[in-house]
């Protein structure tokens, strides 16, 4: 059931182009490929490798799924993902179920710093996916780092009874739509992840005090709130992350590159 959801969430057809990280024995991959959609899939796992050599043998054969041994975060594996023969310079959608102490490296690394697909479907634990859509209404370095490249969707809760053996949390589906420079608006990423981490560097302190840090003078700030609208006493945590872009937009003229 679960499988089924991320691919839906996907919203996959025959003319896309996929890639899955850590297939595993290939459970997912199988529902990708019956989309009709061409898979590139990465794997650590020699002995998984083997598995869906065999398993996917015929879909090896026409091109419609490429394996590729080695780690994700490998300089090597990353070149080779966008050559030609692989991702080349086509649009692609990454989906994966994914385990769950590399979920923040991997859309930083998909998001920051490789070339963006258009779509990421992740299936990832259940609270960092309530943290990225900013349920309880606070945010985050990662909810930040994520809503200034697309639009982030929680899909549904998938209960650690659906896995066997079951893992010791609940997990979820996050969709994360319409990824692009877009929002940015000509923005440095640099400069924005620069004013975040500052602004978000000490959670129980306020924004403005935080702020400090960018050697920029409290006269100066607090005018910039004002025009801004962020109460002088907010907390970083408090700020959508649209006002997060108008702050540091406002901010950039001010902090020394």
């Amino acid at each position: 059931m679960a499988l089924t959801q991320i691919i839906e969430a996907a919203k996959l057809s025959a003319d896309d182009v996929v890639l899955e990280i850590g297939p595993g024995e290939g459970a997912l991959t199988e529902g990708l490929l019956a989309t009709g959609a061409r898979v590139v899939a990465v794997e650590t796992d020699a002995r998984c490798i083997l598995l869906l050599q065999e398993r996917f043998a015929s879909f090896i054969k026409t091109k419609k799924f490429i394996l590729l041994e080695g780690d994700i975060r490998n300089d090597d594996i990353q070149k080779k993902l966008f050559t030609k023969t692989h991702l080349g310079k086509d649009s692609y959608k990454l989906v994966a179920n994914i385990p769950y102490y590399i979920t923040g490296m991997l859309f930083r690394l998909f998001l920051e710093t490789l070339r963006q697909p258009n779509t990421i479907v992740f299936l990832i634990q259940k609270e960092v996916a309530e943290q990225i859509v900013a349920r309880d209404g606070k945010e985050g370095i990662l909810s930040l780092a994520i809503k200034v490249f697309g639009t982030p969707h929680y899909v549904t809760k998938v209960k650690r009874e659906a896995f066997s053996p079951p893992p010791k949390v609940d997990s979820a589906i996050i969709a994360v739509e319409d990824i692009g420079m877009k929002k940015l608006d000509g923005l440095s990423p640099e400069l924005y992840f620069k004013v975040v981490k500052a602004g978000l560097a000490a959670r129980r302190k306020m924004l403005l005090g935080n702020l400090r840090e960018l050697n920029i003078p409290k006269e100066t700030l607090e005018t910039i709130f004002h025009e801004q609208h962020i109460p002088l006493t907010a907390r970083g945590e408090d700020v959508s992350a649209e006002k997060w872009r108008e702050l540091v937009r406002a901010l950039a003229p001010y902090i020394k590159k």
